[in-house]
């Protein structure tokens, strides 16, 4: 089977630069559609939460198709899930009201896993939630650290909350060979599509303004919430201590 090179690569993400548009109507026509809708306030924002983010795999899917690239990634591949996840306040917040959605068993799955996590990786953790995010070197790293994220289920490799995986998990993507992502910690092949970000953050917050300023109960702390980053095992930890919603 051939790979595409990294040249190879490159040469097709910049004719994404050069010529792909990406049309911000699919994601305004989510945030139009809930707030046009007749569903409760929670309702609306989880099935925003998801859905925006559902649509930034379908704007890369588009440009995919539009550089004639597939994804080299496959079910049960969790290199990239050894990186550092930095989230806001406000999507931890969103993620965790889902997870407390999901089915009885699942859920208890999670919460279960969890224990046994912190209480395992109680050392890496440490030393994890003790670097600067925003430093260059943190991300390789973090890596270095072999931390896997929270929500990765050690016994088959699969992420426990798929459909509501933050953006960052969904911006990530391979398109040569596989082994690269095994073989180094920070593989040059690998693409980011971060500059969806803006378009997935200004939709949810579009949403979460509009019903702020409603005067409906958005379960955030809006605005603060929104600009409040941290690893979302740092997150986590404060679900669990039952101090997130501490301003």
């Amino acid at each position: 089977m051939s790979f595409l090179k990294h040249e190879e690569i490159i040469k097709r993400c910049e004719k994404i630069n050069q010529l792909y548009e990406i049309d911000p109507s699919f994601f305004d026509g989510i945030v139009d559609d809930l707030l046009d809708s007749e569903q409760d306030t929670e309702t609306v924002i989880l099935s925003g939460f998801q859905r925006l983010l559902t649509e930034v795999d379908n704007e890369i899917e588009r440009m995919e198709e539009f550089t004639s690239m597939k994804p080299n990634c496959f079910m049960g591949c969790a290199f990239c899930c050894y990186f550092p996840i930095v989230i806001t306040k406000m999507e931890a917040k969103m993620l965790f009201r889902s997870i407390e959605n999901f089915s009885g068993d699942r859920k208890k799955a999670i919460y279960a896993h969890w224990e046994n996590y912190y209480e395992k990786q109680q050392d890496k953790l440490q030393l994890a939630m003790a670097m600067d995010y925003e430093a260059p070197e943190t991300k390789l790293e973090y890596k270095k650290l072999n931390l896997p994220c929270p929500m990765l289920d050690p016994e088959t490799q699969l992420c426990m909350a798929y459909e509501v995986r933050p953006i960052p998990c969904r911006t990530y993507l391979n398109y040569s060979d596989p082994q690269v992502c095994a073989d180094q910690h920070m593989p040059k092949e690998p693409f980011s599509y971060e500059f969806l970000y803006q378009f997935y953050f200004g939709s949810i917050n579009e949403l979460i303004q509009a019903l702020y300023e409603n005067g409906e109960d958005v379960f955030v702390d809006y605005p603060m919430d929104a600009w409040s980053y941290d690893y979302l095992p740092a997150w986590i930890k404060q679900w669990k201590e039952g101090t997130l919603s501490e301003v």
